[in-house]
């Protein structure tokens, strides 16, 4: 055994999760990366994982292995730097523990992120939010159920893993009704809940029956509902609703849409930047400024006022059916 496996053994037990304290699902994501890197070189040389040293990780695999997750596992950019946000973190870890592979770990290391483009945002509309809402057949437990959980993820903007994660002892519905989380990095916040939500879980939870400790979203077994789960649920329904609201089928929805579409409520309304940080559970403000990027209202009110004199502000409208058929192909 060469001194990578008890290197990456003390990085999980010691590094992640004695000193890190970090969650289950950060120790799951570095998992699958080393078991993909080291399934990676294994192939390539025909050597056991178990044999594979550190100084057989060096620049060109690591870079080798970036490149296969793009072109062969057909991976994002984002999932790439990810992975490879995993292997500087062990690392980093490893140049305290072996300085004898100094020069190797530093070459790693200035292995840059990569760059990509960032498309703006996509949420839901009010029509389109309206028309989700309505999809699910509250005829049937299960449709009762997923109406209760897309006005919650719609209002709170909560990550479709905290709302996996939900409790029914999370919900207060009294003085102040609001509903507790725990989020990245195991911070706890308290997200208020508005009167029209709060009258759904108040119907849902009579209905549910559950002790405070049993999930507030269950499967018809009781068990607690998978992240790919829900991901489904709303895929159906925004098929449902794209029957009554056409431009619904127009946008991918996803958990993730209906937490912009939270964001975006919020920032429409007036809410400071700052405070859709905190409610989003956004540990730096700079993760909530692409919301600022996709509302195109708050760009036009920033036009208005430096508009020359005598010019009306606004965007330009076609003064005719045709001129704005043209101006749109």
């Amino acid at each position: 055994m060469t001194a990578l496996a008890p290197t990456l053994q003390g990085f999980f037990t010691d590094r992640l999760i004695r000193q890190r304290q970090v969650s289950p699902a950060t120790v799951a994501a570095y998992r699958d990366t080393f078991r993909l890197l080291l399934g990676f070189i294994s192939d390539r040389t025909g050597t056991t994982p178990n044999k594979i040293g550190i100084e057989d990780l060096d620049a060109p695999t690591i870079s080798a292995f970036l490149d296969h997750l793009e072109l062969e596992r057909h991976n994002s950019a984002r999932t790439r730097n990810a992975r490879l946000a995993a292997i500087r973190s062990l690392f980093h870890y490893a140049a305290v523990q072996h300085p004898e592979h100094a020069a190797v770990i530093a070459r790693v290391l200035a292995i840059p992120q990569k760059r990509f483009d960032k498309k703006t945002v996509s949420y839901l509309t009010d029509s389109e939010v309206a028309a989700l809402l309505a999809a699910p057949d509250r005829g049937r437990w299960e449709g009762r159920r997923d109406r209760a959980l897309l006005a919650v993820a719609i209002q709170t903007g909560l990550r479709v893993t905290e709302l996996c994660g939900l409790d029914c002892g999370d919900v207060s519905l009294d003085t102040g009704p609001h509903v507790r989380c725990e989020g990245k990095g195991r911070k706890q916040r308290a997200v208020p809940l508005t009167a029209n939500t709060v009258a759904v879980l108040r119907v849902w939870l009579h209905e549910r029956g559950a002790l405070p400790a049993e999930p507030l979203f269950p499967t018809r077994t009781g068990r607690r509902l998978t992240r790919g789960a829900v991901e489904r649920r709303v895929a159906t329904h925004a098929t449902i609703a794209a029957q009554r609201c056409p431009t619904v089928a127009d946008k991918t929805v996803t958990p993730h849409v209906l937490r912009h579409t939270a964001a975006m409520a919020l920032l429409q309304a007036g809410v400071d930047i700052a405070v859709i940080a905190l409610w989003l559970g956004h540990e730096d403000i700079r993760a909530t400024q692409m919301y600022l990027h996709a509302d195109l209202a708050i760009k036009e009110r920033a036009l208005a006022l430096v508009a020359p004199n005598g010019v009306k502000p606004g965007r330009y409208r076609p003064p005719d059916p045709l001129l704005a058929f043209l101006e749109a192909l």
